[in-house]
């Protein structure tokens, strides 16, 4: 937590957001929303915009940080109320994409692929309700995905290593955009604080 907070110092004014934003019209694309929560969101925007620019056609469109999961009275809060473990929200990446492009299944396992799934409400030092593994869905055919990529990670990845992914998978509720200096944040600030569990793990 400490390493978060004093990692939050003053960027270059000059940069350039051209690369991490499609540069197509989205009003004509048939686009659909993943939203994620793998701990720390400056590292899992970081991870996904890193592996699928949006300059490149990958798939992703663009992408938004912020806070979703929460108390329904808590409403627009705040990093510093957020990181207080009081609201129970989840730092989480909000994923615009073209499905013709890449599909809600690759990015679901790709998720778990970047983020370690099977510690509660922790990644790597970050110890919180806020860091916790949670898929939000959009609709219930997100649901059937990602309940199936889960069991398919799992056999695969997690139970030939005694391990139990402990993602929760619910519905998506109301999301609050993070203030703006978080947007992008290890793009800004390349020397920046990452937690050390968002990499590839396989």
């Amino acid at each position: 937590m400490l390493n978060r907070f004093t990692a939050l110092l003053p960027f270059a004014s000059k940069f350039d957001v051209s690369k991490h934003v499609a540069q197509m019209s989205t009003t004509a694309l048939n686009t659909q929303i993943a939203t994620f929560a793998s701990g720390c969101f400056w590292g899992t925007e970081h991870i996904f915009l890193k592996h699928f620019p949006p300059s490149e056609k990958k798939g992703i469109i663009k992408t938004t940080v912020g806070y979703t999961g929460g108390k329904v009275d808590a409403t627009n809060p705040s990093y510093k109320l957020v990181c207080s473990g009081t609201t129970d929200h989840a730092e989480s990446v909000k994923i615009e994409f073209d499905p013709t492009i890449i599909s809600y299944a690759d990015l679901v396992e790709f998720f778990y692929r970047t983020h370690d799934p099977t510690t509660v409400n922790r990644q790597g030092g970050d110890i919180g309700t806020q860091y916790r593994s949670a898929i939000f869905t959009h609709d219930p055919d997100q649901e059937v995905i990602a309940k199936r990529v889960t069991e398919e990670v799992q056999a695969r990845h997690f139970t030939p290593t005694g391990k139990k992914i402990v993602t929760r998978i619910m519905p998506a509720g109301q999301w609050w955009d993070a203030e703006d200096y978080h947007q992008l944040y290890l793009f800004k600030n390349p020397h920046g604080y990452q937690c050390p569990t968002h990499r590839l793990h396989w």
